[in-house]
C-alpha cells in the first residue's frame, strides 16, 4: 500500500537526483558511485519507515485498549464498505456493471491488503523464531 506510494515519490526524486549527480560529477565511476549510494540511502529509508510501521501496529496490539486495538480494522472496514457501496451503486440503476475507474483502485487495494496481511504475517513469523 504505502510502499507503492513511497516508491512513486521516491522514483521522482531519484530521478531529480540523477539529473543533479550527472550535471555535477564528471566521471563515470563517481557517478555511478553516487547513483548506487543514493538508492541504497532510499532503500534503508523505507525499511526504517516500514519498521516503525511495524512497532506502531504491535504497540495497538498489546495495549489493553480495546479502540487502540480495533481502530485499524475498524477504519479499513469502514472505508472498505462505503467504497464498495459507492462503486456499485454508483450509475447502476438499470444493469449491473462496475465502471472501469473503479477497477485499478480494487487492484490497488487487493495488492495493498494482501501484502500487508501476508508479507507482515510472514515477518511477524520470522521475528518469533
Amino acid at each position: 500500500m504505502g510502499t507503492k506510494i513511497i516508491a512513486e515519490l521516491f522514483g521522482s526524486l531519484l530521478g531529480n537526483a540523477e539529473g543533479i549527480i550527472d550535471e555535477l560529477v564528471t566521471t563515470k565511476e563517481e557517478k555511478l558511485n553516487l547513483k548506487n549510494k543514493f538508492k541504497s540511502l532510499l532503500l534503508e529509508s523505507e525499511a526504517q519507515a516500514q519498521e516503525q510501521v511495524t512497532r506502531r501496529w504491535e504497540a495497538d496490539a498489546k495495549s489493553d485498549n480495546k479502540l487502540t486495538k480495533s481502530i485499524r480494522p475498524l477504519i479499513i472496514i469502514f472505508l472498505s464498505l462505503v467504497f464498495v457501496i459507492i462503486s456499485f451503486m454508483d450509475g447502476n440503476m438499470g444493469e449491473f456493471s462496475i465502471n472501469p475507474a473503479y477497477i485499478p483502485v480494487y487492484q490497488g487495494l487487493l495488492l495493498a491488503v494482501y501484502g500487508a496481511y501476508f508479507v507482515g504475517r510472514t515477518i511477524e513469523k520470522k521475528a518469533r523464531l
